[in-house]
């Protein structure tokens, strides 16, 4: 009997002097909650972040990770995104909270300047985060997204009125629209964003079940914001590849003087089209975008 007692008594004193050792923060901190977004993370080494684009979820980035193994994988998924319930994101901007948040996630979980790679509003939201919070990452992918949409949708040289005003008129006719309506303009968006055909119904499904009111503010306010001027704060090396759009008529050498002037203030700049590719570059040409996020990720 004094035996098991001493032994037990001995467990005891080394366990905690094991806890003692611990930095507290090991001891007390409580898993990340937010309203906003969740993440869960996959595989081991350095730490990425993964941000999905707009009505999207982590499903884009499934065959990326399976084919670039060696780090741990922080996938985002926006509240009210793909079934996700809005949470937080109920009302008011999205993009912007999500980039605080994700900031948050990245302190709170003692991540050492993560890899960000930003699919479309996701992009924009990495941008966000580089030109923001500069000391929270060490590197910054940008897939297939401009730093000013209003430019796109309101004209070259638009004001910010008439920019506010195309804002509010898309914004206004996707909350209108029946579910028969949205159901059709889903799936036009899909095919002309996915020239692969096996993966559309995935992004169609991501797209159906996302909250109709979240998903028309965030493309308002996608809409709206012009991060050109804040570029010139981003310190960390950034590499944008993007996509001509078969809707956009214009000759390559001029689309691609467009998204130059765009980003000529990033100091640490990649720049790269993708040819025969859709918005869903990871889905539509996967082995150059592997390729791509392996040259612009650290040594494992």
């Amino acid at each position: 009997m004094n035996f098991r007692l001493n032994a037990r008594r001995t467990w005891m004193a080394a366990t905690v002097a094991v806890l003692a050792a611990l930095p507290l923060t090991s001891v007390l901190a409580a898993p990340f909650a937010s309203d906003r977004i969740t993440v869960r993370t996959e595989g081991a080494g350095p730490d990425v972040v993964l941000i999905p684009g707009l009505n999207s979820s982590p499903r884009a980035w499934a065959s990326t990770v399976a084919a670039l193994p060696g780090y741990r994988y922080h996938l985002v998924q926006v509240a009210g995104f793909a079934g996700q319930p809005a949470g937080g994101n109920k009302e008011g901007t999205v993009a912007a909270p999500v980039a605080d948040e994700i900031v948050r996630y990245i302190r709170e979980s003692h991540l050492k300047q993560p890899a960000v790679i930003g699919h479309s509003m996701g992009g924009t939201i990495g941008m966000m985060l580089a030109s923001r919070h500069p000391d929270a990452l060490s590197r910054l992918m940008v897939v297939d997204m401009y730093p000013f949409l209003g430019t796109f949708f309101a004209g070259p040289g638009a004001t910010p009125a008439k920019v506010e005003a195309v804002a509010d008129g898309i914004a206004a006719g996707m909350r209108a629209a029946t579910p028969e309506q949205r159901s059709t303009r889903a799936s036009e968006t899909i095919v002309s964003m996915v020239n692969t055909e096996a993966m559309r119904p995935g992004a169609l499904d991501d797209s159906m079940r996302s909250d109709p009111d979240v998903g028309s503010r965030a493309f308002r306010e996608l809409i709206v914001t012009n991060l050109i001027p804040e570029l010139q704060k981003i310190s960390v090396p950034v590499t944008v590849l993007y996509v001509q759009p078969k809707s956009v008529p214009l000759p390559a050498e001029q689309f691609d003087a467009v998204y130059r002037s765009a980003y000529a203030p990033v100091t640490n700049l990649t720049l790269k089209r993708i040819p025969d590719s859709a918005h869903f570059i990871m889905w539509d040409q996967p082995q150059r975008f592997q390729a791509e996020v392996k040259a612009f990720l650290p040594a494992r």
